[in-house]
């Protein structure tokens, strides 16, 4: 009987575990460096080798913030009884925009050899981008999470 108790609060846990949340990491921004990158170079004109090793960085960056900004903020969910609709995930896109804009744009400045101005207005372009990804791309993986969970608990338990 412990033993299922234990397995369906594995099941019905809305946290979690490290090793999700560092995947879940690694596919936002594997993906936004496919998507990314190529653009960065034909808006900038640079050549692709540098707006890479950029991006490479900036996305290191940020997902180091995705990990520790998820986990905080799905406390803060809970703490504050918010539910996963819509205003909630526009709350966690802004929020974690936010964050990052601030620590980004003096690196972007220094890594590019340009103003913090000039940096700015390129991470805004990018913001522009990154808000509706990070609601859609998060949007999209509590949604496959909760199918595959719900396929994989015990009949009865779900």
């Amino acid at each position: 009987m412990a033993t299922i108790v234990r397995h369906r609060a594995q099941v019905m846990s809305p946290t979690k575990s490290i090793t999700e949340r560092v995947c879940q990491a690694l596919g936002f921004e594997g993906l936004a460096l496919l998507i990314c990158t190529p653009l960065l170079v034909w808006i900038t004109g640079r050549p692709a080798l540098e707006m890479g090793a950029v991006t490479l960085g900036l996305s290191l960056l940020a997902l180091t913030w995705n990990v520790i900004f998820n986990s905080l903020f799905d406390r803060l969910k809970v703490r504050l009884q918010l539910s996963n609709g819509g205003w909630t995930r526009v709350l966690h896109a802004l929020m974690f925009e936010g964050g990052l804009i601030i620590v980004a744009v003096p690196l972007i400045a220094a890594w590019l050899n340009i103003s913090l101005m000039q940096a700015f207005m390129l991470d805004i372009g990018v913001l522009l981008f990154f808000l509706p990804y990070t609601y859609v791309y998060h949007w999209g993986y509590d949604v496959i999470r909760e199918k595959i969970i719900n396929r994989n608990a015990p009949a009865g338990y779900v």
